[in-house]
């Protein structure tokens, strides 16, 4: 979420839209860039329609506070080998970090898929 909040577009009046826009853009970045990517959303779960081409869409297992972000960070503990985390939480990338993972800021990643 800190990727589609970085940019205030009005995505909040249709969060959903939203995150199956952001699967559509990584959708592109994967393929162009030969990238596996994962994308972790909060909230209740639902069917992402369409292709997600190389895109792995999952939800926070829990709800409340830090939910995808703890799900994030337990990804980088099991295999934090060539991952990049993208997001502007401080603490997040202090979690993954620590695992050896790399960290992008999530509007400069924004940008990178907007130039897509």
């Amino acid at each position: 979420m800190n990727v589609i909040g970085s940019r205030p577009d009005g995505w909040w009046r249709d969060r959903r839209g939203a995150q199956r826009a952001l699967v559509e853009q990584l959708r592109a970045f994967a393929g162009e860039g030969g990238h596996e990517v994962t994308v972790v959303f909060d909230g209740s779960p639902y069917a992402v329609e369409g292709p997600t081409g190389g895109v792995r869409v999952l939800f926070a297992s829990r709800t409340g506070r830090d939910a995808a972000d703890d799900d994030i960070a337990a990804l980088a503990r099991r295999d934090a080998t060539a991952l990049t985390v993208v997001t502007s939480d401080a603490d997040l990338a202090a979690r993954v970090k620590a695992h050896g993972a790399e960290v992008a800021g999530a509007g400069s990643f924004r940008r990178l898929l907007d130039r897509e």
